[in-house]
Parts: structure tokens; sequence; C-alpha cells
């Protein structure tokens, strides 16, 4: 119930700032959205939600080959780049210039490794920019929710390294875990929403099946 606490609105324009932001900025004007929201993926596809959760780094590596060859049909790993590009790059690492094309599937497996989150991001990204799909309310709820519970773990975690108090160690150790399990959820959320909008998109745009009647 305390998704419900975070506002509705789009994403503003503070909240769009830097490369991590700005990754949805192209797409929150887009009218259409996914066809089943964040929140209601648990229910739509709860073995794909489940599965994702228990093995989020093999899902987002098996989600990146299956959306770059529903862009385009039998690419394998030919189009990948780290993170798609959509976040930019750190210092000397910079997306495409990493030994993607040598390489694509160790710099998958480095990518869902070191920046899960990014990763499934820039999957789900893949998918709207190919449909021009934008933020429903549950995708801006939930981004704000993690964003929140992550960054008040990050200050409890730098408080309770600066004070002997044995009350901000545990208050931090607690947010930690459930800032953990909520970006599990989150990512298990957006992995299955991504793979039903394939899906459906899949099946509209296949030939119709004719039965041969006697």
């Amino acid at each position: 119930m305390c998704l419900f606490c975070f506002s509705k609105e789009k994403l503003s324009q503070d909240e769009l700032q830097g490369k991590y932001g700005g990754a949805y900025g192209n797409f929150i004007d887009n009218n259409e959205t996914f066809a089943v929201s964040l929140c209601k993926t648990p229910m739509k596809s709860p073995l794909v939600w489940c599965g994702a959760m228990a093995c989020l780094c093999p899902a987002a590596i098996y989600m990146r080959k299956k959306a770059l060859n529903h862009v385009e049909p039998g690419s394998g790993w030919s189009n990948y780049t780290c993170c798609q590009g959509y976040f930019g790059g750190c210092c000397c690492i910079q997306p495409g210039k990493i030994g993607e094309k040598s390489c694509p599937c160790m710099c998958m497996c480095l990518e869902a490794t070191c920046c899960l989150g990014p990763a499934v991001s820039a999957t789900s990204n893949v998918i709207r920019e190919q449909y021009s799909l934008g933020l429903d309310e549950d995708d801006v709820r939930l981004i704000r929710c993690s964003n929140c519970l992550f960054y008040f773990s990050f200050c409890l975690s730098c408080v309770s390294r600066l004070t002997d108090c044995e009350g901000d160690d545990a208050l931090a150790a607690i947010v930690n875990t459930v800032s953990d399990v909520v970006f599990c959820c989150v990512s298990g959320c957006m992995t299955a929403q991504v793979n039903h909008e394939m899906e459906l998109r899949d099946e509209g745009s296949s030939p119709p099946q004719y039965s041969m009647q006697r």
C-alpha cells in the first residue's frame, strides 16, 4: 500500500536529470503503454515473474537476446551494446567500445552481473523504443519508490558507519534488505512485462491459422 504514497504524475525535469533519468526522457510523452502495467505482471505472468526474481542475472541475459531478436529476427547478438547505450558510460568504459562485437555474450554476462538494474531497464527500453511506449502510473510510482528506498538505505549506511550506535546498524540492515527485496520485485515485474509484450506482439503479427474442413 505504501506504493500509492508516491505521485503518479509524470516524472519532473529534475527527476529526468543525469544519464539514468535521461534514459526515460525520450519516452515520457508517449501515450501508448505496455499492455500490462508493472503491478499487474505478477498476476498475468506469475511464472516469468518468479523465475526472473529467482535467477535475475540469467533472466536479464536471456531477455536481452530475446528482445534484440524480437526487434530484428535472426540477428543474434549482433546488435548488442552495453546497456544498449541508454545509460551512457563511465570514464574509459563506454558502450560500443568494450569489445561487444567480438565477445557479446561475455560482455552481457558482465553487464548483468555488475549493472543489473540498468541491464533490466535497458531491455525494457528496447521494447519501449520499438513500439513508442511511454510510462504508465505504476511505472512512475515503482520507479520513485525504488529510488527512494535506494537513497534512504544509502544515507542510513553512511550514518551507521559514522556512528557507534548499534541501533543505526540494525536499522540500516533492515532498510537495505527491504530495498533489495523491492529491487528484485521491480526487476521481476519489468522482465515479465517485457516478455508479455513481446509475446503479445508476436501473436498479433503471426499469420492466421486456417483449419481444413471436408
